[in-house]
């Protein structure tokens, strides 16, 4: 098995000329291998190898669902009772969920790191204080289009674009419906508006980035990078030529069926 090291990873990175972008960063970092140092060692080499870093951590253990709520909101409202008893407060040191991988959490604990302060799609990042600062609980990607505006890339660590937050935003500038959700914050239960759809069919759209993305082969782990501002156009472009583009096909999938049934 080949063993990663800083200085791979650091050349990696190089090699997708990156120096002058911050990035957002969505990564498998088990896909990448055994890293020397582990997810340490891939903060390091991205903070020396980039303009600046961000990464989601999501709390989704902060979330109440209440009995009723706004009708088409991709959410079943009452059927889940164990749930909310078992929701935790939103604090600045409550990790980011596991569903986000290891890398958020090492960017989060990094001592150069910042974090926001939304209940449940926080971000932490380094070096990217004007996108952290953008955050607000009714418009939680807003640091997306401060990274765009910046000439932020997106890079995937071993994964592809069923992760990227980018399309969220992008889906959010389209027009597409937004959700809403309920956290617990402190002592009390906050609205927070501006939740995003389902992400599972965003990997279609690769085909449309081919020709702005960059890739390195790291090891047995594919690495991409493809400038943000392109994400967010090609999201918008599809779907305002297809409404229903970028949807799941699950049957079960609230958050699709709800975008659906408001076209």
């Amino acid at each position: 098995m080949t063993e990663l090291t800083l200085i791979t990873l650091r050349g990696c990175f190089l090699e997708l000329r990156l120096l002058d972008h911050p990035v957002i960063v969505h990564a498998s970092v088990k896909s990448l291998g055994y890293i020397q140092g582990g997810a340490d060692t891939i903060v390091r080499a991205l903070v020396e190898t980039t303009a600046g870093v961000l990464a989601p951590t999501f709390t989704y253990k902060a979330m109440v669902t209440p009995e009723v709520g706004p009708s088409q909101n991709g959410i079943t409202y009452g059927g889940r009772p164990d749930r909310n008893m078992k929701a935790e407060p939103f604090h600045p040191d409550m990790p980011a969920d596991p569903l986000m991988g290891i890398l958020p959490e090492a960017i989060r604990l990094h001592p150069a790191a910042r974090r926001t302060a939304h209940p449940i799609l926080s971000f932490a990042g380094i070096k990217v204080e004007a996108a952290l600062e953008a955050q607000t609980l009714y418009n939680p990607l807003a640091p997306l289009g401060v990274l765009a505006e910046q000439d932020g890339w997106v890079l995937l660590l071993g994964t592809n674009h069923t992760v990227d937050t980018g399309i969220h935003y992008g889906e959010r500038l389209a027009g597409r419906r937004q959700f809403v959700r309920w956290a617990l914050a402190r002592n009390r239960v906050v609205e927070c508006p501006g939740f995003p759809g389902d992400s599972s069919a965003f990997d279609v759209i690769a085909s449309d980035l081919e020709a702005d993305t960059r890739r390195v082969q790291l090891a047995t782990a594919l690495v991409q990078a493809v400038p943000l501002k392109r994400v967010l156009e090609v999201t918008r472009a599809r779907i305002q030529k297809n409404p229903l583009d970028l949807l799941c096909q699950r049957e079960d999938c609230e958050r699709c069926n709800a975008v659906r049934a408001t076209i």
